[in-house]
C-alpha cells in the first residue's frame, strides 16, 4: 500500500501519492511532522483515514482564517495609502516650487543703465547701420529718421586724398517733397587707401526729410548712394546736440549741458554728483559719444585730457560734416 500525504499549498486541497517518506504537511506552517511510530498496519491506515477527514473538514476554516488575515492586513494597509500618495505629491509640489525660487534668487540683479534716456540707449548702442555696397544699380527706399551705411572705392589718380577732402569731391543732391531745406546728411566718415590705389570710405547717412537723396561722385558723376526718402507719421523733426563720456569700465554718462559751461572739464554729469573735470583723470584716454542727427545715431570718437582741455587720438572719423555749426560747438567745448 502506497504511502501518501496531505497537500493544501497553492489555494487547492487534494491528496499526493509518494512512495519513501510518511509525513504529513502542516497547510499553515508548511512544516513536517512525522506519523507515530510503533504502530500496527491497520491502526496507521486508520490514523490516516482519520487525519484526512479532520483535515478536509477544517480546510474551509483555515481557509475562512486565511482570508480573514488577509483582509485585515489589506485593512490595516489601505488607510495609509492614500496619505501616502498625497505626501509624495505634495514633496514633488514643493520641491518645484523650492527649484524655481533658487532659479529666481540666483538670477543676477537688474542694472540700472548710466543713461537712461531713449537717446542714450541708441547713443550707447554697437550696432551699425545696414551697409550698403556701390555703386547702387537701382534706386533704394527708406523711411525718415532712419540711417545707412554707404561704402564706396573712389579713384583719384595719383594721389589717394584724405577722408576729410575725398569728401569735398562728393555731392549731395535733395529734392525734399517740400521744396524746403535739405533731405538727409552725412554724419561722420571714415576709410583708407586700397592696394590698388583708390580709397575706400564708409559714410554715415541719416534721412531727415521726405523726398529723394543722392550722393554722386563728381570726377566721374557716378551715383554712390541713391534712395527715395518717405515719410513716417509723427516723426520728430528736431535734433539737439547730446554728449556722452565714457569711464574706464565703458560705461556712458550724460553730460548735463544746462549749466552753461563752456569747457566740457567744467560741465557736470547728469547722473553723478560731479563735475566732467573730477570724473576724467588728466592723461586718461576716453571715448566721448555725439549725438546729432534725426535718426539719433551715435558718432564716437576717442579723446584724451591733456590738462584744461581734451584732443582726439585719431582724425577718423570725420565728423559731421554736413552740419558745421554743431561741430564748431563740439571744437569749442571740447577744446579741439
Amino acid at each position: 500500500m502506497a504511502d501518501y500525504e496531505l497537500s493544501t499549498g497553492g489555494g487547492l486541497c487534494g491528496v499526493k501519492y509518494v512512495n519513501t517518506v510518511e509525513t504529513v504537511f502542516d497547510s499553515k506552517f508548511a512544516l513536517s511532522t512525522p506519523l507515530k511510530p510503533g504502530v500496527t498496519e491497520k491502526e496507521r491506515e486508520s490514523e490516516r483515514e482519520n487525519y484526512i477527514e479532520s483535515a478536509s473538514a477544517n480546510f474551509p476554516n483555515l481557509m475562512k482564517k486565511s482570508n480573514q488575515a488577509s483582509a485585515t492586513q489589506a485593512s490595516k494597509q489601505s488607510p495609509w495609502a492614500l496619505p501616502m500618495i498625497g505626501l509624495l505629491a505634495l514633496a514633488f509640489i514643493a520641491g518645484i516650487i523650492f527649484l524655481k525660487q533658487q532659479g529666481e534668487s540666483d538670477a543676477p540683479a537688474a542694472q540700472p543703465a548710466a543713461v537712461s534716456t531713449p537717446e542714450t540707449i541708441l547713443a550707447d548702442s554697437s550696432l551699425p547701420p545696414a551697409p550698403i555696397t556701390k555703386p547702387a544699380s537701382e534706386k533704394l527706399t527708406m523711411e525718415v529718421n532712419k540711417a545707412v551705411m554707404v561704402t564706396a572705392d573712389l579713384d583719384f589718380g595719383s594721389k589717394v586724398p584724405s577722408i576729410a577732402e575725398a569728401l569735398r569731391e562728393i555731392d549731395r543732391k535733395y529734392q525734399p517733397a517740400d521744396r524746403q531745406g535739405r533731405t538727409f546728411a552725412v554724419l561722420d566718415a571714415y576709410g583708407e587707401p586700397t592696394p590698388n590705389g583708390k580709397l575706400h570710405i564708409s559714410m554715415h547717412v541719416s534721412s531727415e526729410k521726405a523726398g529723394h537723396g543722392a550722393l554722386v561722385f563728381r570726377r566721374t558723376g557716378e551715383i554712390l548712394w541713391d534712395s527715395e526718402i518717405t515719410p513716417v507719421p509723427g516723426a520728430q523733426t528736431g535734433k539737439n546736440l547730446i554728449v556722452y563720456v565714457g569711464d574706464e569700465k565703458n560705461a556712458t554718462w550724460v553730460v548735463d549741458g544746462t549749466g552753461g559751461a563752456t569747457s566740457i572739464l567744467d560741465a557736470k554729469l547728469r547722473d553723478q554728483p560731479m563735475t566732467v573735470r573730477n570724473f576724467w583723470p588728466d592723461g586718461a584716454e576716453r571715448e566721448v559719444t555725439f549725438v546729432y542727427s534725426a535718426c539719433g545715431c551715435p558718432v564716437k570718437v576717442m579723446a584724451r585730457r591733456t590738462g584744461n582741455r581734451t584732443m582726439r587720438t585719431s582724425e577718423l572719423p570725420v565728423i559731421f560734416p554736413d552740419d558745421p555749426p554743431a561741430l564748431e560747438t563740439i571744437n569749442s567745448l571740447m577744446g579741439w
